[in-house]
């Protein structure tokens, strides 16, 4: 395995705190790696410095010759007045990319909704992140350095992002380094973990479920104090173990020692005890969305939803952006009307809503952590437990210097984590919590999920963190864009089937149920007006257009295994220049006639309807 780039004894300082610490490591060719660790611990620093952006005060960077490596950090610095056919492609021509199956596949995943005509100053935050990103997969670097690459992405572009690298990066084709908060992303991806932390980098084989085995099993041979960590360690493994079965895709691990660790250890959650506090905090009666339509001019976000919420209910909320999920949870807590139908409270809700704005906080810039919570409240009750507010705020991460810090002066990071806390000091019985999880490490993200473990309400979470979801919440509800609310039994992975049967077909899936209070005429997703509108089809035509998807659906379904297998041929026979030229034209014939197969697919859809 060829060696492409490593730190040997590489030192750095900020200030007087020492960040990189004679630290050594390597990275090789058909590696992923994923870096981890605490907020400030050196993580990006780490990435500039093996890049080249940063040089350290001690050691060196060593690199393969004529090595390229391609870097996306967290800083927007996309031109203003420059296209986004600019940015991704430069003054290459149509003809020199257009053809191209790798860059139309990342068109696909990343530009689907952006005309490449369009000036990048006019875009949304995560349409910008995705341009970005656009602009460094359509290279051809052996290295790629990722700094916190998930951040605006919805769980469908996380999904395509994590497909896209471990495919780029299967065998000899270069090598990946990946700084991110995403758990599931780290699990589907990477191969190896570095933690960054204490000037020091530890090294793990495997993505996160391995790295947190190898964590814990290290506390419990090195007989460490940090009993705490140690529960919450084991506590985060088991869930893992006991997850749920679609998280197939996680590293094999010592299944032994691992099962050793979590003998003893229970469910996360007592779920009925939790759902008996809750009602006895609620009643029976929570929040009840009946017929609640919510229009902004001719655009219409939620149409004729009907919900009920009870109480201890735990409900992930995933749609496509601009879908309508901020609104709802706008609706839940009071601070948006709908157009029509009503919201109903039950006379003992108190609601408690998590923003994504962090500036709310500025009013408080010159009082300390600890001032701020216990202003609030001095302490509360968490899973039957008093903590003092104190204890409360080590519980997120806060120590006794950082909980002293002025607002003012704490990360994005530190600023989200004291938004949740005082939402927690109120004790609300119904939590809305919208995309938590942004800017908080994964050691802050395991401690806020072992919190709201024993958290007896109702909670309702909007994220495009999958892990958080599936640790977190009971049930999984999606918004796809039409104004339907749906359940999806199958979870994450249910709505991304539907997305994808969605974007194959260029109209709505059908897998899911919608939450509506009307029974419907035609079917049971698609807005009634929709439905009446469409032209009368006989049963003739209907009957062979239905064959005609079938037979459609099985060669594309075909299509796509040989095209894994050539893909893994092409690897295979990476050094023979004429073998791979062949297999290319092979895949060229088979986009070719898939192209024209998905054309077939939409003309029969539309007589399907």
């Amino acid at each position: 395995m060829a060696h492409l780039l490593g730190a040997d004894r590489v030192t750095l300082a900020l200030g007087t705190r020492t960040l990189l610490d004679e630290v050594s490591l390597g990275l090789d060719d058909g590696q992923r790696i994923g870096v981890v660790g605490p907020n400030g611990a050196g993580k990006s620093t780490l990435l500039r410095v093996l890049s080249g952006v940063q040089q350290p005060d001690d050691g060196r960077v060593t690199r393969a010759g004529g090595l390229r490596i391609a870097v996306l950090d967290q800083r927007d610095d996309l031109l203003a007045g420059s296209t986004v056919l600019d940015v991704v492609h430069g003054s290459a021509d149509e003809h020199e990319w257009a053809t191209d199956s790798r860059i139309r596949s990342v068109h696909a995943g990343l530009l689907a909704d952006v005309s490449l005509d369009a000036d990048v100053a006019t875009l949304s935050g995560g349409q910008r992140r995705r341009v970005a990103l656009a602009a460094l997969l359509v290279r051809d670097d052996e290295v790629l350095v990722l700094d916190e690459p998930t951040n605006h992405l919805d769980v469908e572009g996380v999904a395509w992002l994590a497909a896209h690298l471990v495919e780029r990066y299967r065998g000899s084709n270069g090598a990946l380094v990946v700084v991110t908060h995403d758990r599931w992303f780290l699990d589907a991806v990477c191969t190896r973990t570095w933690e960054v932390h204490d000037g020091t980098v530890d090294q793990y084989e495997g993505g996160y479920a391995a790295y947190v085995l190898a964590r814990a099993e290290r506390a419990r041979t090195a007989s460490t104090t940090e009993e705490k960590r140690q529960n919450l360690l084991r506590k985060e493994l088991a869930w893992l173990r006991r997850g749920a079965p679609a998280r197939t895709s996680k590293p094999k691990f010592r299944i032994d020692a691992a099962n050793a660790l979590i003998e003893n250890e229970p469910p996360p959650r007592d779920q009925l005890s939790l759902t008996r506090m809750a009602t006895a905090r609620l009643g029976k009666d929570v929040l009840d969305i009946e017929d609640v339509s919510v229009a902004y001019g001719d655009r219409v976000l939620l149409h004729d939803v009907t919900w009920r919420l009870g109480p201890g209910d735990r409900v992930g909320l995933v749609g496509v952006n601009g879908a309508g999920k901020t609104t709802l949870l706008r609706l839940l807590s009071g601070r948006l009307q709908p157009t029509t139908g009503r919201v109903k409270r039950g006379k003992t809700v108190q609601v408690a809503e998590l923003t994504q704005d962090v500036e709310e906080l500025d009013e408080l810039a010159g009082l300390r952590v600890i001032e701020v919570i216990e202003s609030e409240k001095r302490s509360v009750v968490v899973a039957g437990k008093e903590l003092t507010a104190a204890q409360l705020v080590e519980r997120l991460g806060f120590d006794r210097e950082r909980s002293r810090t002025p607002v003012r002066d704490l990360s994005g990071g530190e600023r989200r984590r004291l938004q949740l806390l005082r939402l927690l000091v109120g004790e609300p019985n119904v939590l809305l919590l919208d995309e938590p999880t942004n800017d908080l490490d994964t050691d802050t993200l395991a401690a806020l999920e072992d919190l709201l473990d024993g958290w007896p309400g109702t909670l309702i979470v909007v994220s495009h963190d999958r892990y958080l979801l599936e640790r977190v919440c009971d049930t999984q509800m999606a918004l796809l864009g039409d104004g339907l609310l749906r359940q999806l039994p199958g979870g994450v992975e249910q709505y991304l089937d539907l997305r994808r049967t969605a974007l194959v077909g260029g109209g709505t899936a059908t897998a899911a149920s919608p939450l509506s209070a009307r029974p419907r005429t035609g079917p049971s997703d698609e807005p009634v007006a929709a439905v009446a509108s469409q032209p009368t089809v006989s049963p003739a035509d209907l009957r062979a257009a239905r064959k005609e998807i079938a037979r459609i659906e099985r060669r594309l379904s075909r299509i796509a295994d040989q095209e894994a297998t050539l893909h893994q041929r092409m690897s295979d026979q990476a050094t023979d220049h004429q073998a791979v030229i062949a297999l290319d034209a092979e895949l060229r014939a088979l986009a070719a006639e898939k192209d024209e197969l998905e054309a077939a697919w939409l003309e029969a859809a539309e007589i399907v309807g």
